[in-house]
């Protein structure tokens, strides 16, 4: 039986990414609204389910544990409850997505969104592997009513490689800042690194992976070790957790190293940073820049497609360096350390990014349209 006023949301995610924290800073401002919300998830996937949910949002867990066999269930969901507009956000449950809607023939509107630059994530893939995946987007993404993505870089690579009809893509900055951010970043932290009189501490945030390229950080922070006193903190866990230690100790900075695993709470670390530091290969839109930023620590960020330069051109150039350049990080980082910009000027840099006004946007994408499909 169809549910008009029914939006599903179907995410699968690491537990502590990106999208994470935008899909937490949505349902709250999701909550302000009148309509009914089905929060789909997969066992073993993300996103973590916060306690206080709003009341017209409900979870329902789908019977499977990949991605990669969503479509069965997912399609007896929207059979069974045809809600009016569908989300989804990678392209594993995109496909499904459009397809499932295919079969139905539900009105159901399909909006799915894609936070990675296309064009950085198929240079770093093989020939056959990469026309594969763009072939699989060029064939079912011009099908979706809507296409959300986080930079205008991203937007670009899904109209030129993916074949969206620019029509129906909405360049949506991602939710980052309200309220609820200001309250973690303000929360206590017993780290005796962060003390007041302690030495100045470089953070990084992000995954343990190649991707975020702390490798290249961590040459960088050996650079201005030499020069000045100060520690260096990476939240996050990976796969790169042991080779990251090891690079530490064979530079001589390991006791002025931490890697303490992931925090559901970084915002109290951001805030009490000297400078926070991204050094990724590639980024959709790089939550954690605007994070920082709103917490008032100066960023100094790569160059990587496609976010960090649309977030930072107020900064530019002091705050990008090229990818890879270990440094140029360095030099960046000790300049920004030494001569940080104000504090009004970092919060200018996030006003685009609160999380009312994205998801407001969000729910135009949704419900809105842009035209027959």
């Amino acid at each position: 039986m169809a549910e008009p006023d029914r939006i599903a949301l179907l995410f699968a995610t690491s537990g502590h990414s990106g999208v994470d924290r935008v899909i937490a800073n949505l349902l709250p401002e999701f909550g302000k609204t009148g309509h009914h919300f089905d929060l789909l998830v997969i066992g073993g996937h993300g996103p973590a389910i916060p306690a206080d949910l709003p009341p017209n949002v409900r979870v329902l867990r789908l019977p499977v544990r990949t991605k990669k066999l969503v479509f069965f269930p997912l399609l007896a969901y929207l059979i069974r409850h045809q809600p009016q507009a569908l989300l989804t956000a990678n392209h594993p449950l995109n496909r499904a997505a459009l397809l499932a809607r295919r079969l139905t023939g539900f009105p159901s509107r399909v909006t799915i969104r894609m936070g990675m630059s296309l064009s950085a994530l198929g240079a770093e893939m093989g020939k056959r592997r990469r026309e594969r995946l763009f072939g699989s987007m060029r064939r079912w993404y011009p099908l979706a009513d809507a296409v959300i993505a986080p930079s205008e870089g991203v937007g670009t690579d899904l109209v030129n490689i993916a074949g969206v009809p620019p029509q129906r893509l909405h360049v949506i900055r991602n939710p980052i800042v309200n309220s609820m951010l200001r309250e973690k970043a303000n929360a206590a932290l017993d780290h005796p690194w962060f003390a007041a009189d302690a030495p100045p501490v470089i953070l990084g945030v992000g995954s343990l992976e190649p991707r975020k390229d702390f490798a290249t950080l961590i040459r960088a922070f050996a650079r201005v070790h030499e020069q000045v006193a100060c520690r260096l903190v990476i939240l996050g866990e990976g796969s790169e957790r042991e080779a990251l230690d090891a690079l530490a100790r064979s530079l001589g900075v390991q006791d002025a190293v931490s890697l303490p695993g992931f925090d559901r709470n970084p915002y109290r670390y951001m805030r009490r940073a000297a400078v926070f530091a991204l050094s990724s290969r590639r980024e959709g839109a790089s939550a954690v820049i605007v994070e920082a930023l709103a917490c008032g620590t100066p960023v100094v960020s790569t160059d990587c497609p496609s976010g960090p330069a649309e977030v930072l051109h107020g900064l530019t150039p002091r705050a990008l360096v090229p990818v890879g350049d270990a440094d140029a990080l360095g030099d960046a980082l000790l300049a920004m350390m030494r001569n940080p910009p104000p504090t009004e000027a970092l919060h200018a840099l996030t006003h685009a990014h609160a999380s009312e006004t994205a998801a407001r946007a969000y729910l135009n994408a949704l419900l809105a349209g842009t035209g027959p499909r």
